[in-house]
């Protein structure tokens, strides 16, 4: 019964995708906390022991399965971090208008836009070029906004002026 019950919780861990307690976890199996408790060390230990990427570990919230921290470099190369919703805003402005000058941008965004530019910039999203006759820049989407959002080019839809 543990072992299934081991197999069954790995299960709920990484469909659930976050910890979960001890509780949350009994719930999900239809089992009370001490078989719960019991599978679970099986499931650790067995992970412990396995040349696996992943690991079940217990977290401040509740239990866990992640990758192991010797990977997280790979993730960070694989997994874009997580972009703000001003900063999304900020990419699409520049992916629908562009090439749009900075100055337009901020005009359009707002002040905040100055920051989250940079970040899209550092996270490869966006090009950012001196513009020969002004201090601004010119911003443009990169081919990797195009390969993480898997497009080949926008729809010519959305080049078009609204009509009201």
């Amino acid at each position: 019964m543990s072992h299934r019950l081991a197999i069954k919780i790995e299960a709920i861990l990484y469909l659930k995708g976050q910890p979960l307690s001890l509780s949350e976890i009994a719930e999900y199996a239809g089992c009370d906390r001490a078989e719960v408790k019991e599978a679970l060390i099986e499931l650790i230990n067995d992970y412990a022991h396995r040349d696996s990427a992943l690991e079940v570990v217990e977290t401040p919230e509740g239990y866990s399965l992640q990758l192991r921290s010797t990977f997280h470099n790979l993730m960070q190369n694989l997994i874009p971090p997580e972009l703000g919703v001003g900063a999304l805003r900020t990419l699409a402005a520049i992916a629908l208008k562009g090439p749009i000058s900075q100055t337009d941008l901020v005009d359009l965004r707002g002040s905040g836009a100055y920051q989250q530019v940079q970040e899209l910039v550092e996270l490869g999203y966006v090009r950012k070029r001196r513009q020969t006759d002004s201090r601004s820049y010119w911003l443009q989407v990169t081919d990797k906004f195009y390969q993480y959002f898997q497009l080949e080019e926008l729809p010519k839809v959305l080049e078009q002026p609204a009509q009201s």
